[in-house]
């Protein structure tokens, strides 16, 4: 997964126009780093806890078997900041790598420091890898079984509430390919988040663009094929998962959309958060990182477009600046939490 930086001795970066048209021609060849559903499984029965581990202060693991996956899900938990007072939830979905390797959101960010004085629990699940966070037609022989919707829409969420005090209220916020799980998974199961909010994702999934955005993610990162999750191009589920096409399922949700233009930023630096002063790092974040957040960025600006045709109201950070990297989408959280915890009716 690539992450932020920047530094010293920079070349020169294009245009933003350049950037994006680059952007176009190139992003499928590149895979995202960093999803609503294709057949929804009723579970048959009701998920329940397998393990909790305390990992420190609030902190804890939390093993919930899925039973429309038929299996364990990884999740991180930090406790909010009253456990003795019911608290809302806030999901925060990993990009295509699903959190391994490292880039999750409690190796990359500072949840524990920004939310120790918020009562709101968050909660980050593990795996789903290349997944779209979505629920697929059949078992896939590289990717296996997701049905992300119905566990994160339907069977998680009473299984949190009951082990950590929730009071019913959810929200999700997700970054890259969680960027359109986000907004895919709010339109699948409605009611269930209040608020939503898309850092660096392509709401787009069923135009040529945004189909090759996807297969970019499932098929030539993930190794899987997107037959196996939402069938072939011909298929309704690829419309029915796109959020673009229907974003007025969005309406009376409080949405969040943000992205960066390309260009190097301010953490773009050598002594950025995601470069560490590795000179290899920088050379990734300023190339293909640019790239994907080009596209990315195209992808954002058109959806605030239709919201407003729609007359859907939604909070935007667009950013002159900015790679595809993980210093921004920590600031990204930082910024869209006053709209997601009015959603939640978290006092700040």
């Amino acid at each position: 997964m690539l992450c932020c930086g920047g530094g010293h001795n920079i070349p020169q970066m294009p245009s933003r126009p350049t950037v994006r048209a680059l952007a176009a021609a190139v992003f499928v060849f590149v895979t995202l780093c960093c999803s609503v559903s294709g057949s929804a499984a009723e579970p048959s029965e009701a998920a329940y806890v397998t393990a909790v581990v305390p990992l420190a202060d609030r902190l804890t693991r939390i093993d919930v078997f899925s039973p429309s996956m038929n299996r364990s899900i990884e999740l991180t938990v930090y406790r909010a900041a009253d456990p003795a007072r019911p608290a809302p939830t806030l999901y925060l979905l990993n990009g295509a790598a699903g959190g391994d390797g490292g880039s999750s959101w409690f190796d990359r960010t500072d949840i524990p420091e920004f939310f120790r004085d918020q009562q709101v629990n968050v909660v980050v699940p593990f795996g789903g890898a290349a997944s779209y966070y979505t629920d697929w037609y059949r078992d896939d022989p590289v990717l296996g079984r997701n049905r992300w919707s119905t566990f994160l829409g339907r069977e998680l969420p009473p299984v949190i509430d009951a082990e950590f005090g929730g009071n019913g209220k959810n929200a999700i916020a997700g970054i890259s390919m969680a960027g359109t799980s986000v907004l895919q998974l709010a339109i699948a199961n409605p009611g269930v988040y209040r608020g939503v909010a898309s850092y660096s994702g392509c709401a787009s999934t069923s135009d040529p663009l945004g189909r090759a955005y996807v297969k970019s993610v499932v098929d030539m990162r993930g190794g899987g094929n997107t037959v196996n999750m939402w069938g072939p191009d011909s298929d309704p589920a690829w419309v029915a998962n796109d959020a673009f096409v229907n974003a007025e399922k969005l309406r009376g949700v409080d949405i969040y959309i943000s992205s960066g233009s390309g260009i190097a930023g301010p953490l773009d630096t050598l002594d950025g958060p995601d470069v560490a002063g590795s000179p290899r790092k920088l050379a990734e974040q300023l190339a293909v990182g640019a790239l994907i957040e080009s596209a990315t960025d195209e992808c954002s600006h058109r959806m605030r477009t239709r919201l407003d045709d729609l007359g859907i109201p939604a909070t935007y950070n667009f950013r002159e600046t900015g790679t595809h990297s993980w210093g921004y989408w920590q600031g990204d959280l930082h910024d869209s939490w006053p709209l997601l915890a009015s959603s939640l009716g978290v006092s700040e």
